[in-house]
């Protein structure tokens, strides 16, 4: 017996949600909720930046903001592609995330490693939220039927992956070494 790819999976079951109105509702609940938290990463980028001791990592938060901005675009493309208006959705998961960021940099020594290997820890917490929930809408989106949102969150998708690695490579590259010589 021939096994099918995932590839052939995925096509075959396209629109299979189609008529599916729970699911559907799901769908655009999550997306209230991503786009809530979107807009709330706008607001505590500029923040994270500006507590960043490396320039390396401020750069990156900014370049991050502009990312960002494209993301929230986008999210407002998919509203308007199944015909529902953009709203948002209090985000509890986002909150709790800026919140501790928000500690890190209130606990954490200005001007030191420390507060940027934190600072990292927290903003890669929050990439690993946003790559959880894009994925997984993009296949509520793929099993819907909602070919353009597919792209569209994809896209959104493999740049939250390269925002974590871009991180991760800070992190390695110096900073983790820098906070590790620092004393209290």
């Amino acid at each position: 017996m021939a096994r099918t790819s995932s590839r052939t999976k995925k096509a075959k079951n396209a629109g299979a949600g189609a008529n599916d109105s729970l699911l559907q509702e799901l769908f655009l609940d999550s997306l209230k909720d991503i786009y809530y938290a979107e807009k709330a990463i706008l607001k505590a980028l500029p923040k994270m930046k500006r507590a960043a001791t490396s320039q390396e990592l401020a750069a990156a938060f900014e370049e991050h903001l502009e990312v960002t901005e494209g993301q929230v675009g986008r999210l407002e493309q998919i509203f308007e592609s199944i015909d529902e208006k953009v709203r948002s959705k209090k985000c509890d998961a986002i909150e709790g995330l800026i919140k501790e960021a928000q500690s890190i940099i209130e606990d954490t020594d200005k001007g030191t490693s420390t507060r940027d290997v934190g600072l990292i820890l927290a903003a890669q917490k929050v990439e690993h939220y946003e790559i959880a929930t894009y994925g997984g809408l993009r296949q509520l989106a793929e099993t819907l039927g909602y070919s353009e949102a597919v792209e569209l969150l994809q896209q959104t998708l493999d740049e939250e992956k390269e925002t974590d690695l871009k991180l991760t490579d800070i992190a390695e590259n110096n900073i983790n070494y820098e906070a590790a010589e620092e004393e209290e």
